[in-house]
This record gives C-alpha cells, structure tokens and sequence, in this order.
C-alpha cells in the first residue's frame, strides 16, 4: 500500500510540474537576480528542426547582460539561443555559432521579440514589436537536435545547468511561443498584436512548465489583448 500511494505522489507532482497550463494575461517574474531561479519548458515536438520561430514579451531592469531564452541539447548547449548583451544588443545563436543585432540599450518597457531560422538559407530575423532588423545569416544547413533542455531565466552552460547569477534576468517574460517553421512577415505582425497561429513547439495557452526557485505567476504588465488562436 505505502508502494502504491508513493507511485501515486510521484504521478501527481510530475503532472504539477508539466500538466498543460493556459498562461494568457499571465508572465513569469523573476524578481531578483540568481543561480537558482528558473523555468523548464517541455517542448509539444520532439523532431530536429529545419527552421523555427520564437516569439515572446520580455521587460527587464538590469544594466548587465542576461540570457532571455535558452535551448540546449547534450551536444550544444547553445543550440538556440536569445541573449541580451550589455552595450551590444541582441544575439541569437544557433548551434553555437551566434549573429549580433546592434542595439545600444534594453529597452525600460515591455519588448516583443521574435527570433526566425532557416536551414535551407541560413537567414536569420529579429523582430522587435512588430519591426524587422537586416537579416542576417547563420549556420546555412544545419539541423537543430532532439531532447531539448529550455530555460528561460538563465543561460545553460550544461545541459539543463550550468547557471550563472550574472547572466539571470531580472524582470518578467511571457507570451512564449515557438513554431517549427518560419512565419511571414504578416503573422509575426499578427503575433504582436495577439493573435498566435497555433503554435506546435511551444504553446503559451497550453504550456507544459515547471518552475524552480523564486519565480512567480503574476497578471502581464503588456498590452493585453483578447484575440482568438488561428
């Protein structure tokens, strides 16, 4: 009987940790800088991917740089990577290998971000609320792997770990949504003003999360928009 009921607890915490949870007009807040503070997201697709498109609102308050979405796997701990760097801008890795958006400050006011790639072209996007970067290129041919470990919070210098309180974000994200695919220029538009074109990565409205450390769920502090899923 003991057997069966501790088999019973462990199902029961694991559907807590990672049961679908519709997060709209909800953001995680990280409010102080750390080693220990984050959030594992499961991934709905499992498959490599050719090409992919991350979208997300971030509103932070630190004058150093900080990692605001992080996928690892067991050969490359940076194989998709968004990270703010203090007095250059935004980077995107991918593989490894990372391109620099120039930016001169955070902006002190929530930001939607989109971050596209493609294999067949190598091109990379950034888009900041609704606005298209230059392009650029990175890892023309390349294939994203499996079994991804994604943090947002913390950058991984291993596998699911690693972290580094000077690289923690301070402030909230949420909105989180990633497409095996790259979207148009009209749906990632679209995306900034509420709508999500079904997201099959990861699903802000059914997400599959758990959080460690002091990492809170509060009400957005964006624009909040009540626009329907495609």
């Amino acid at each position: 009987m003991e057997k069966l009921l501790w088999c019973f607890l462990i199902t029961i915490s694991f559907s807590q940790a990672f049961g679908h949870e519709d997060m709209s007009k909800q953001a995680f807040v990280f409010p102080g800088a750390s080693a220990t503070a984050y959030v594992s997201l499961e991934a709905e697709s499992k498959k490599p991917l050719e090409a992919f498109t991350v979208c997300l609102y971030a509103h932070a308050d630190v004058s150093r740089s900080f990692s605001i979405f992080s996928y690892a796997t067991k050969t490359s701990f940076n194989e998709i990577l968004l990270f703010w760097t203090r007095g250059k801008g935004f980077s995107i890795a991918v593989g490894g290998p990372e391109v620099l958006f120039s930016a001169s400050e955070i902006p002190e006011v929530p930001t939607h971000i989109c971050a596209t790639w493609e294999s067949a072209t190598g091109i990379v996007e950034l888009w900041l609320d609704g606005k298209p970067r230059v392009r650029k290129s990175l890892q023309k041919g390349y294939t994203v792997g499996t079994n991804a470990s994604i943090i947002l919070g913390q950058e991984q210098d291993s596998y699911g770990g690693g972290f580094d309180m000077n690289q923690s974000l301070v402030g909230d994200i949420g909105d989180v949504n990633m497409w095996d695919f790259v979207l148009s220029p009209e749906q990632i538009n679209a995306v900034y003003v509420g709508r999500v074109f079904s997201p099959n990565v990861l699903n802000w409205r059914a997400l599959q999360y758990e959080t460690r450390g002091d990492v809170f769920i509060k009400p957005q502090l964006w624009p909040l928009t009540d626009c329907c899923e495609s």
